[in-house]
């Protein structure tokens, strides 16, 4: 299995092809109508003056955008463009040296760039040194970039720099009140932008804008503040929850019946077995009179009639008496509830078919999401089980046996086969990763790891913890994808999405290629709770 670039029950229950709301989306481009004027000014202040050049919003405004539009309306025989970033090094001498090396300049002071940006000219390209991650450069770094920006006409190079606010006022105590710099802050998209912002991601993962109530379109844009980054988030958590409401409401039933009969104490439930039998033993009293025992409901087992009624019972009933195989072992107690559907997968994946249940024809769950159900209960386990039993009386060799009729819940006795198709059995739980399952539903659901890479085989999984020099902090856990198991590593636990994300840079150059994304506990808790 490739690395995991999203919740693979996110996109499937959506029928996404890939997130639309992931950070980087290949081919995806979105420059709105507001945006244009602002890329038309750059140019123009690039032409016509000397000032260094401030692109200025919060993170997730569309500054990198921006920045490459700006890239790419650029003639390359009239412009040479130099890209780098302050997230690999904020200090004059690494920004120094970036450019340099961007111009080809011999050393890295401020006079070699300077005089190699005058050869440049010389053979008519115009030397451009874009920035990303400007907040992030120290004030020696904005020293020496206003000095480049300000070189004499035959030397001069242009300056842009795309950051936050805080580089804005941090300029503006280094000029102390001279004309060096040029600021323009950018807008938050409009309510109409927005949508049509989110409606372009959606057709490109195969979706519309119509899988949003415009209830949810006027609650997105208002948390988000129109700015893209957040648009993304805000839209991926309405759509997250929605699911997350489907599912749960989806095993509600179920859950609610287990839950009814794990609250009552043990002895209460071998009670409620016992008036269960007798119930059901006076009903088949009252109805077969003399011809049918009674007791046989009881102790599963034919039971010798004397007398007249013996012999008008070897007239009626042609049948041979029902053999139980392990007829020594008690039966379990029918248990009220257990006849209701059992969750046993998570919600229907992209293709939206039916898998393949014990019955067909179950009704679609909630929302119109058809869920993976049995209507047979599971089987219950030993320690569901009657401590003791009345032992079963063996008939008598010359008495007929006359077999009871078939109590119509079978199906919460796995050891009682019915001439009915038998119950499968449930599926026993799995905790992937050993301790580790227990270790996720440990964690607060509003906490985040990082989800890592997926796996198809646990032994993947482990040799890829393995490798890492910080092991102690990856784990793994089991999660069923399409009817087959797919292991997932994580790396963490973050208070809020804000620190996983910053973690995401301290982790080794090899991992972060597989693009480590932040995902709640919550949602890593369900899937573990689904694949059992």
């Amino acid at each position: 299995m490739s690395n995991l670039h999203a919740d693979e029950a996110f996109l499937g229950h959506y029928q996404f092809t890939h997130d639309p709301f992931a950070a980087r989306v290949p081919g995806f481009k979105f420059f709105p109508a507001q945006r244009k004027p602002v890329l038309g000014q750059l140019h123009h202040l690039a032409r016509y003056s000397q000032l260094l050049l401030v692109v200025s919003g919060p993170q997730g405004s569309g500054k990198t955008l921006l920045r490459q539009a700006l890239v790419a309306s650029t003639k390359k025989e009239a412009v040479h463009c130099v890209v780098i970033s302050a997230q690999n090094g904020g200090d004059a001498r690494t920004v120094l040296g970036q450019v340099a090396k961007g111009v080809g300049a011999s050393s890295q002071t401020p006079a070699a760039i300077l005089e190699q940006a005058a050869e440049v000219r010389l053979a008519g390209q115009e030397v451009y040194i874009l920035v990303d991650d400007a907040e992030a450069l120290a004030t020696p770094a904005l020293e020496a970039l206003l000095e480049l920006a300000g070189g004499a006409e035959k030397e001069r190079l242009h300056v842009f720099l795309f950051g936050e606010a805080e580089v804005v006022m941090r300029l503006e105590d280094i000029a102390q009140g001279e004309e060096r710099y040029h600021a323009i802050e950018l807008l938050p998209y409009s309510e109409s932008e927005a949508e049509e912002y989110l409606a372009q991601r959606l057709e490109g993962a195969g979706q519309g804008l119509e899988i949003f109530t415009d209830e949810q379109l006027a609650t997105i844009h208002e948390r988000s503040g129109g700015w893209p980054g957040r648009l993304n988030e805000e839209a991926r958590d309405v759509l997250v929850a929605g699911m997350s409401a489907r599912r749960k409401k989806a095993a509600a039933p179920a859950k609610s019946s287990r839950n009814l009969l794990a609250a009552l104490p043990r002895k209460h439930l071998v009670i409620l077995g016992v008036v269960v039998l007798a119930v059901g033993a006076a009903a088949l009293s009252l109805k077969g009179g003399k011809s049918e025992a009674p007791a046989t409901a009881a102790s599963g087992q034919a039971l010798p009639l004397g007398g007249q009624g013996s012999a008008s019972a070897s007239k009626d009933a042609q049948v041979a008496p029902i053999q139980f195989d392990g007829s020594s072992k008690p039966l379990p107690l029918p248990l009220v509830g257990e006849s209701q559907p059992v969750i046993r997968e998570p919600l229907a994946e992209a293709a939206g078919g039916r898998q393949a249940g014990t019955a067909a024809g179950n009704d679609l769950g909630a929302g119109g999401v058809p869920p993976t159900v049995t209507t047979d209960a599971p089987p219950i386990s030993d320690e569901d089980e009657l401590p003791s039993r009345t032992p079963a009386r063996t008939p008598a060799p010359s008495a007929p046996a006359v077999a009871a009729p078939a109590p119509k819940h079978t199906a919460s006795a796995p050891t009682a086969p019915t001439p009915a198709k038998p119950a499968p059995a449930a599926a026993p739980a799995h905790a992937a990763g050993g301790a580790a399952a227990g270790w996720y539903g440990s964690q607060s659901g509003s906490k985040y790891a990082l989800q890592v890479v997926g796996t198809s085989t646990e032994k993947a999984a482990q040799a890829f913890i393995a490798s890492q020099a910080d092991s102690g902090n990856f784990r793994y856990f089991k999660k069923s994808y399409q009817g087959k198991a797919l292991y997932v590593v994580t790396y963490g636990s973050f208070a809020n999405r804000a620190a996983a994300e910053a973690a995401v840079k301290q982790l080794p150059a090899k991992v972060q290629a597989s693009k480590p994304w932040p995902r709640t506990f919550a949602s890593i808790q369900q899937d573990i709770a689904t694949s059992r």
